[in-house]
This record gives C-alpha cells, sequence and structure tokens, in this order.
C-alpha cells in the first residue's frame, strides 16, 4: 500500500477523510446490472463503451457543476453511455451517496460507485452495480477480502491499478473488472502511455504452467479492461481502444467543469461515437 508520503497532499487529504467515513448500518445486498453484458451491447451497437462520469467537482477540476445529478445521468445515456460513474465521495468532490441512489433509479444502465473504500463496513453505505477498490491504497489482503466482500453482497469490483506490480496485485486478488488509471496519484499527473504500458502486458500474462510449474498471471479473456483518466478527445478514444481499452471511464471532459452550460448529451456522444469518426 502506498504510504502518505508518496502520495500529493490533495491525496492525503481525500484518504484522511476516507479513514474517518463511516459504513452502513446493516450489510447490503445488490441485484446487480451486467457491466460485461452492457459493454456487449454497446459494441454489438457499435458504440465505444464510454462509462461517463457524474462528478461535481474534484481537486484537479478547473469548477464545478451544480446541475441535478440525475439529470446529467440521464444526459450521459442519451448520448450513448454504457454505465454512469457516480462519485459519492462528499469532502472533495461533491459527491452523495443519496445521489448515487437517485441517479440507479432513473436509468437503466450499471452504476459504478466512485469512492475511496478502505474497509469493509464502508461497502454497506448504498447500493451500486459496481464499486470501486484502489490497489494503490490497500493491502493486498485487505484487497482480496473487499474483493470477496463485494462479491458476496452482489457488488461488481473494478479493481484500480496504475502499473504493472499493481495488475498482478489485482490478479491475485481474483479481479475479473481492471481498470488501468493513467492519472498518477502520487503527483496527479495524466500520461495515456500508462494504459498503453499496462495493457499489453495484461493480454500477455498466463495462468498457472502447470507443465512448468511457474505460477504466472494473466488478465482473462473475458476480463473486462477499463483505461480511466485522461481522454479528452475522439481521437484519445480510439488511441486507447487501439491499446487495448473494452471500455473507458470519463469524468472531465464530459462534466465539462470550466463550462457551466456545456452539453453534457454532446460531449458523451461524441466520445461514444469516436470510432466513427477518423478525422
Amino acid at each position: 500500500m502506498e504510504t502518505d508520503t508518496d502520495l500529493a497532499p490533495a491525496v492525503e487529504s481525500i484518504l484522511e477523510a476516507a479513514r474517518e467515513r463511516p459504513g452502513g448500518d446493516e450489510v447490503v445486498d445488490v441485484d446487480a446490472r451486467s457491466l460485461p453484458d452492457a459493454v456487449a451491447r454497446a459494441e454489438a451497437d457499435g458504440r465505444v463503451p464510454v462509462i461517463a462520469e457524474v462528478k461535481p467537482t474534484s481537486p484537479t477540476a478547473d469548477g464545478t457543476r451544480d446541475d441535478d445529478p440525475v439529470e446529467l445521468a440521464e444526459a450521459m445515456v442519451d448520448g450513448g453511455a454504457t454505465a454512469i460513474s457516480v462519485l459519492t465521495e462528499p469532502s472533495h468532490f461533491g459527491g452523495s451517496t443519496e445521489s448515487l441512489t437517485r441517479i440507479r433509479e432513473a436509468v437503466d444502465v450499471p452504476v459504478l460507485r466512485k469512492d475511496f473504500l478502505l474497509r469493509e463496513a464502508q461497502l454497506d453505505a448504498v447500493a451500486a452495480d459496481l464499486l470501486l477498490l484502489i490497489v494503490r491504497f490497500l493491502e493486498p489482503e485487505t484487497l482480496g477480502e473487499l474483493v470477496a466482500a463485494s462479491r458476496e453482497r452482489g457488488f461488481q469490483p473494478l479493481v484500480e491499478v496504475h502499473d504493472r506490480a499493481e495488475l498482478e496485485t489485482a490478479l491475485e486478488a481474483g479481479a475479473e473488472i481492471i481498470g488501468v488509471n493513467n492519472r498518477d496519484l502520487a503527483r496527479l499527473e495524466v500520461d495515456l502511455e500508462t494504459f498503453e504500458s499496462v495493457a499489453p502486458y495484461a493480454r500477455r500474462m498466463t495462468r498457472l504452467d502447470e507443465s512448468s510449474g511457474e505460477a504466472a498471471r494473466r488478465v482473462p479473456d473475458d476480463v473486462t479492461l477499463i483505461a480511466e483518466s485522461g481522454v479528452s478527445s475522439p481521437a484519445d478514444v480510439r488511441r486507447m481502444r487501439a491499446a487495448g481499452a473494452d471500455a473507458l471511464l470519463v469524468g472531465s471532459a464530459i462534466m465539462d467543469h470550466g463550462a457551466g452550460d456545456s452539453d453534457v448529451t454532446e460531449n458523451t456522444r461524441r466520445l461514444v461515437e469516436a470510432e466513427d469518426d477518423e478525422t
């Protein structure tokens, strides 16, 4: 697990708040909408699978958006979004579990809970179809426990990595949906080459080779590999897809915090239709 001294001050502050945030009073039981099935449907329809993110603000955003979260989510779905990601972190991202509940009731696509979850009780704060577990912030044993606990509740855990070592940790924990974050949380810098370096390695990895006795792993063929952060244009979409992304998680480019009246539907559509426009 990354130590606080390795992280940007903004991330240290986020983690400090996460450690203090309580969990739910009762264990959540979820009948989840399948993300892999939603990705397959998007592909069949000729759409780039985009997970569009409702993110009122963030430490790296140029401003805030005060639009109703449900209206934003519905606009993203109208633009062709395969799934919706909802920030539930309240202190630094302006999110809430209440917004996620309202959004999940309003849309018919999978909904991801985007937050900084550090212990099992925090899984029970709200029902969602997927939830995020970040390898950098969890000990390997804890990660494995949270992956298992998530599935027991019906969640689909999306396990986020940033490099090859974290990828191996995610696979050892049993991850089946993996996000590669192009943003380095130590410096908050974005580099699309991050996904390009991790994805081919993921695709090459092999399972336990009994004949050689070498315990090597790979991302199985049915694992969903998601490129996260830094995608801002159709060209970026095509670049990540060419590198092996099954889906893309996009927040700021769709929310466009610097322009409060930016059309979220059109922002989503231009990325969803990126492979139809090679110019």
